[in-house]
């Protein structure tokens, strides 16, 4: 926590559940910094409840690195290659379950998850990456509520870029319930007599619902989201980034 009690500000604590129910915590993604940071402060403000964040499984194969991501129970991904020979000889190649299906198993046992849909580090000052769809699946799959966590920096528009390390912005936004598109995924989930229909229908149902979320993270961030869906219109809502809000100093 050191670092983000020198570096770190939060806006909407209030967002952040007291209860123990397992939700999903979607974060956009700057830097490699913000992957030890923003976790660690997250789960600090949650009175020490664990998230298992998906992550890299690169990041479990460095010395103490990997010792300190252990301890949060994390579902590592194994889709991308190392720039280390020697880390890339440890890859597992062939994993035995998909990972919406792991994070589905997690939740379903009482632990929150966090994600970083974009996939990858995302430099562009700007603009968000386009949402990867496992999350909507993971959603849908489950019933989880999601919590939108965007990650700014307060030089960002000043000076056009994502610094490696700066003072950082946090805000938590209000939950994203998809309840009731979840009880009609999980019927066409469970219906084989149209098995080719029905997983195109899941697939755009769980790209809305990462649409979704998306834009509910540029809201938060500071940033744009363009991509395209077609079956949500677009909605002008009241900014989150409101200079006279609440301001807590972490």
């Amino acid at each position: 926590m050191l670092p983000n009690f020198l570096l770190t500000r939060v806006y909407g604590l209030e967002n952040l559940a007291v209860d123990e129910c397992a939700r999903i915590y979607a974060f956009n993604h700057n830097n490699s910094i913000e992957v030890m940071m923003v976790p660690v402060l997250i789960i600090y403000h949650l009175g020490g409840r664990m998230i298992s964040f998906v992550i890299d499984w690169m990041y479990g194969k460095v010395p103490v690195l990997g010792s300190l991501m252990d301890m949060t129970d994390p579902v590592y991904v194994y889709h991308k290659r190392s720039a280390l020979r020697w880390i890339e000889a440890k890859r597992m190649t062939r994993p035995n379950d998909d990972t919406v299906e792991r994070c589905s198993e997690k939740l379903q046992s009482g632990k929150s998850i966090g994600i970083f849909p974009e996939g990858k580090r995302n430099r562009n000052p700007e603009n968000l990456l386009k949402g990867k769809p496992g999350i909507g699946h993971i959603a849908l799959k489950t019933s989880a509520t999601v919590v939108p966590v965007g990650i700014d920096f307060e030089c960002r528009k000043r000076k056009g870029r994502i610094p490696v390390l700066g003072r950082t912005i946090v805000r938590i936004g209000k939950s994203l319930n998809f309840r009731h598109q979840s009880d009609h995924y999980l019927t066409l989930l469970a219906d084989t007599s149209c098995k080719s229909n029905n997983n195109s229908e899941l697939n755009r149902m769980a790209a809305d619902v990462t649409h979704e979320i998306m834009l509910s993270l540029a809201e938060l961030s500071g940033k744009q989201y363009s991509d395209s869906c077609p079956a949500i219109s677009t909605r002008i809502l009241e900014t989150t980034i409101n200079p006279k809000e609440h301001l807590c100093q972490v």
